[in-house]
């Protein structure tokens, strides 16, 4: 894919190192000469410009690109950007960084925003994973709004330790998709048993979380549901 990124700082070169590794073509827009920093990403293409200017982006040729994100530090810049890539250059997909909480509620399908990521929210969100032990952790909300990845830290008193995994009774729809043991992501295994510390990770429906947390809880335990949700927000 062609990838164009508004921004070209820290946080716009790190995105374009990871999807260059990736294989994807990535062009870097930035209007700060000192952000310019070509040998750093020879791979990439770059261009001085505005990214919230017409001309610069039809001179970019925004409208070849599959996906433009907004990365800049300044949610006007990401704002607008956004909105002239969905508007005027029929970009397919757009993705903007939220810099500040209380802009988030500006970053919907109105300004040409199909997915926005909130810096503040997914810290916070990271870290009620990484404190929370026993109780569900709403992660992400996938784009439909009908399912959401969740996480549990396995408690050592839970009632599923020692359970084989194909014979555990997940409540609904809930889908185990991964466990990480030991530092180490593994895809679940029928056979396989639930060992204390483990962390979970589940696809599962708003409708069907209570349930699950109930399941992996202690006896006798009413376990928090966390919402780290909205770090990374579909609309």
């Amino acid at each position: 894919m062609r990838i164009a990124i508004a921004g070209a700082g820290n946080v716009g070169r790190s995105i374009a190192s990871e999807l260059i590794i990736n294989g994807h073509s990535i062009l870097l827009i930035d209007k700060d000469p000192r952000a310019i920093k070509s040998d750093s990403l020879p791979q990439a293409e770059w261009l001085l410009a505005d990214a919230c200017e017409l001309s610069s982006l039809e001179e970019a040729g925004l409208d070849t690109c599959d996906v433009a994100i907004a990365a800049t530090g300044d949610d006007k810049v990401n704002l607008v950007h956004s909105l002239l890539a969905k508007t005027e250059f029929s970009v397919p997909r757009t993705v903007a960084r939220v810099n500040h909480p209380k802009n988030e509620w500006l970053f919907d399908e109105v300004w040409g925003v199909d997915v926005s990521v909130s810096t503040p929210r997914l810290m916070s969100a990271l870290v009620e994973e990484a404190v929370s032990v026993g109780d569900l952790v709403r992660l992400f909300t996938f784009r439909s709004g009908s399912a959401e990845l969740v996480e549990m830290t396995l408690p050592g008193e839970s009632p599923a330790v020692g359970k084989r995994i194909g014979d555990m009774p997940w409540p609904g729809d809930v889908v185990l998709v991964a466990l990480i043991r030991d530092g180490r992501a593994r895809a679940p295994e029928p056979d396989g048993t639930l060992e204390p510390g483990d962390e979970l990770m589940f696809v599962t429906a708003e409708a069907d979380e209570r349930a699950l947390a109930d399941l992996l809880s202690p006896r006798g335990e009413r376990p928090e549901i966390v919402d780290g949700d909205a770090a990374v927000r579909p609309v």
